[in-house]
């Protein structure tokens, strides 16, 4: 985060308002946050600058448009050299099912979401992936039954308060 802007209490809950309620006017926000338009919308675009706001989207509801199924896949690589870490990160991104992939700590290297429409399509995205010959010596699937929480993402207020 090297050369991004220092946040104060503003710039945080102009964040937390926009997590909440991404489609709010400028003069909405601004109102929220206790500032006029003008210096909102500098700060605003201070913060999409600096890369602290990376996007806007509408939050859709899989399940209410189609029947689908949601995997966790652990990942191990074969080799553990920089190349094959580097190798597997940019070939998995090729994947359009993948809804996340984390690099963690622990028994497997890789942890993966995807989203597909049967377990069918599910072991086809997997036979691609171990065809492509991108490092995988093993993985386990792991799929979802029920999805208790989904939050989409933690509240920055939560993150961010000291108390």
């Amino acid at each position: 985060m090297t050369g991004a802007p220092k946040l104060d209490r503003i710039d945080i809950n102009i964040l937390a308002q926009l997590q909440q309620n991404g489609r709010l006017t400028i003069v909405d926000l601004a109102d929220a946050v206790g500032l006029s338009p003008s210096p909102c919308l500098a700060r605003l675009r201070r913060l999409e600058d600096a890369k602290y706001i990376i996007g806007y989207n509408a939050r859709v509801q899989l399940s209410k448009l189609v029947e689908h199924i949601t995997v966790f896949t652990e990942v191990t690589l074969s080799d553990h050299r920089r190349d094959d870490f580097i190798k597997f990160e940019s070939e998995i991104r090729k994947f359009d099912a993948l809804q996340e992939c984390h690099l963690v700590s622990g028994g497997y290297d890789y942890l993966l979401k995807f989203a597909t429409k049967t377990v069918a399509k599910y072991q086809q995205l997997m036979e691609s992936m171990l065809e492509r010959n991108i490092g995988v010596e093993k993985y386990f699937s792991y799929i979802v039954i029920k999805t208790i929480i989904d939050r989409g993402s933690v509240p920055v207020k939560y993150l961010t308060d000291d108390s």
